[in-house]
């Protein structure tokens, strides 16, 4: 792959875990989060999101294709990377790391979870409240789920914050500090908003 090509395929990448993959995991966590309020509150949710017309296409376009190419591109850098040492602090270099293995492990996470959800909903269970309580219901499941939703919202706020370095925004190692501090509120809100919801299934 030429360097130029490498280029913008790395920036496309970059914004589509933004918008709208981004977009979609923080609105799914908070659809999640209505669970709090009881099993009517979140099954309310859950329809009005499942009748939104041109469901189908709104899926693959917004949702399923973004997050497919975001997904496997990023296996692909995961595996060719390296650590940049000299422009990069060590607490960087290893969120670097950090930020490709929960990338990989989210792939396997997001599949399965498409599988106890999405499939099964077109194999016609119905997919509400006391399917998820159901699904957790296992011990190593809420784990693994707990596990799933702390990589999705790290890999969200630091993407953030790379998606700012790359795209030009913040440049300055002031303006890094400080985007800094604010993904990490975001990751904190994020994993509270996902990690609460989970646990009201349970």
């Amino acid at each position: 792959m030429s360097k130029d090509r490498e280029f913008y395929w790395r920036r496309l990448h970059s914004l589509l875990g933004i918008i709208p993959v981004g977009l979609f995991l923080t609105q799914h966590l908070f659809i999640n989060f209505t669970a709090t309020n009881g099993a009517e509150s979140f099954n309310t949710a859950s329809e009005f999101m499942g009748s939104l017309p041109f469901l189908w296409a709104l899926e693959w376009i917004v949702i399923y294709i973004p997050l497919m190419f975001h997904a496997f591109y990023g296996v692909y850098i995961a595996f060719t990377a390296q650590p940049n040492t000299k422009r990069f602090s060590t607490f960087r270099n290893w969120l670097f790391v950090l930020q490709r293995f929960t990338g990989v492990f989210l792939v396997v996470f997001i599949a399965w979870h498409i599988f106890q959800t999405r499939i099964q909903k077109a194999l016609g269970t119905e997919v509400d409240y006391n399917m998820m309580a159901d699904v957790l219901s296992n011990p190593w499941m809420v784990a693994f789920y707990i596990a799933g939703i702390i990589s999705a919202t790290f890999h969200l706020a630091n993407g953030i914050w790379a998606f700012l370095v790359s795209w030009g925004i913040t440049q300055s190692p002031k303006s890094q500090k400080i985007a800094t501090y604010v993904t990490i509120l975001i990751f904190l809100v994020l994993s509270v908003v996902g990690v609460s919801a989970l646990l009201a299934f349970v």
